[in-house]
């Protein structure tokens, strides 16, 4: 049981955490309502909105279609199958979250200036938005139960039979939680559907933004791309169903053996394997070089170069920093009670889950201007948009980093007399460190490639990475774009390749422990 002293404290700051994730949602809603109904009936209407609804929902199913059709064969490969260089193929085909959408576009727009529209979008969101459903369903089919697999073979199953009945549902939840991701990232993507001339949510509504005085629009619009979000949601939660998957025996869990193909087939896997890894990644980098080595008539300027990445680290890792300090009341209380309380400060606090960054970024325009006039287009302006954005991955890396401790452990520690607080910081916050890191990282990594609130919050003469970047491909300065899109990619790959580190290293250390006749095996991983 948690001290009451404690649990108080952690109840009081989580619900500071909840009233900072939901203000801009809570204000967005405000301002539509002061509009009144005429202003929000009128711009609900249009024949533009539904045309934009329809291609906004549209290109998120394709892409989540693509990514589960393309992703989940490739994680039975990493986690199954005996290919050569399986864990330098782990590490590659992670690093395309170091890729913001909108450099990858560029990269192909270089490339082929004639790529435009939908399915130019599709494909290119489809190569950056994999690693979401790759990694935590690879992690799935590594953590499998071989029984059930085994049970499936008795009952004369061939090997599709088994995938499908046995393999393939302790994975689902899993999948179901990365395919969840990429509809959002999706949904929330402004840099490849702007690039590629695509009217979905997010372009329409900086284009209603940056474009009319008039801005009742861009806030119904918003409001309309939450909705969209939120039903997303639900029908992840609805189609996932639950995400525990509970052993059929005694003993301890153990992996299933890993295949061994043909030598035809081992083939077919590499090649499979090497083309998406050349899609993804080899041909961004290959199309940033050959641009940044053909040069651009305007020189590079080292120093803005340097200063942006150094603008691009420090807003990040301060953003991280605090995000961490913010999730860590709402993930401990998520992991070790169920009261209503916390489900709600839970759920609240989960608001940036379903808030593009573009709908963040416009609705603290409005409210700093309005409310808080003093941080408008400050530095702290734009770490609370990362804040309101970020909060859930770190929210949810720490509620699972707690949920596995077992609580005995910190029992154990106040009968060897030691208070509450120590008990727990020398038991759980010493367990849990490394996956609240690894979330910490996550947040770090996806504020460095967040475009839409940093162009709107940014102060005046504060450019990242990303902002330098967008100001350049906007005019098809590509020659000046690329040492800033391959400096970006640079600095992001580094804890893209940290967070794929650390879930190999989870994965290979799962099945150590001690296992008892019902364990509850992990089948999402908070990414």
């Amino acid at each position: 049981m948690m001290h009451a002293r404690v649990s108080r404290t952690l109840l009081l700051l989580s619900g500071v955490t909840a009233i900072i994730a939901v203000t801009p949602l809570a204000y967005l809603l405000v301002r539509v309502l002061d509009a009144g109904p005429a202003k929000v009936w009128s711009a609900l209407v249009r024949m533009r909105t539904l045309e934009t609804a329809i291609t906004s929902v549209a290109l998120a199913a394709t892409v989540i279609v693509m990514c589960v059709a393309i992703g989940v064969p490739i994680a039975w490969a990493l986690a199954r199958v005996r290919v050569p260089w399986a864990a330098a193929w782990s590490v590659l085909l992670a690093l395309p979250l170091a890729i913001p959408s909108y450099v990858a576009a560029y990269a192909w727009l270089a490339e082929f200036s004639a790529m435009t529209g939908f399915w130019a979008a599709a494909f290119v969101l489809t190569l950056v938005s994999m690693p979401y459903v790759i990694i935590p369903t690879t992690v799935a089919f590594r953590n499998a139960d071989a029984g059930l697999e085994e049970v499936a073979r008795t009952l004369g199953r061939g090997p599709w039979g088994t995938f499908w009945s046995a393999s393939m549902p302790q994975a689902w939840p899993a999948t179901a939680a990365g395919a969840l991701l990429v509809g959002l990232y999706v949904l929330s993507d402004f840099g490849a559907v702007a690039l590629f001339r695509v009217d979905a949510f997010t372009r329409v509504i900086y284009a209603s933004y940056r474009g009319s005085f008039d801005r009742t629009t861009a806030a119904v619009l918003a409001v309309v791309l939450v909705m969209l979000a939120l039903l997303l949601i639900l029908a992840e939660r609805r189609v996932r169903g639950r995400t525990s998957r509970w052993r059929v025996g005694s003993g301890s869990s153990r992996r299933a053996a890993a295949l061994r193909l043909s030598t035809w087939q081992t083939t077919a896997v590499v090649i499979g394997l090497t083309t998406v890894a050349i899609l993804a990644i080899v041909f961004p980098v290959f199309s940033l070089i050959r641009r940044l080595l053909e040069g651009s008539r305007r020189p590079l300027d080292w120093g803005e170069l340097a200063q942006a990445a150094l603008n691009t680290l420090g807003v990040s890792t301060l953003a991280a920093i605090v995000v961490v300090i913010l999730a860590l009341p709402v993930g401990i209380l998520a992991a070790r009670s169920q009261a209503r309380s916390v489900r709600v400060l839970e759920a609240a606090s989960y608001t940036g889950h379903a808030l593009p960054g573009v709908v963040v970024g416009l609705s603290l325009v409005f409210f700093t201007l309005l409310v808080l006039p003093a941080i408008y287009q400050t530095l702290a302006a734009l770490v609370l948009a990362y804040t309101i954005l970020f909060l859930p991955k770190s929210i949810g890396a720490t509620r699972t980093a707690v949920a596995v401790v077992p609580p005995a452990l910190e029992q154990t520690a106040r009968t060897l007399g030691f208070g509450p607080l120590a008990a727990w910081s020398r038991t759980t916050l010493r367990l849990a460190t490394p996956m609240v890191a690894a979330g910490g990282l996550l947040v770090c990594l996806t504020a460095m490639k967040e475009l839409p609130a940093t162009l709107m919050l940014r102060p005046t003469g504060f450019d990242t990475l990303a902002t330098e970047l967008w100001s350049r491909t906007e005019i098809a300065a590509y020659g000046a774009s690329a040492p800033y899109a391959l400096a970006l990619m640079v600095l992001a790959a580094v804890p893209a390749w940290l967070l794929s580190w650390a879930s190999e290293r989870r994965a290979s250390t799962v099945h150590t422990g001690a296992s008892h006749d019902r364990v509850p095996m992990p089948a999402t991983v908070d990414w």
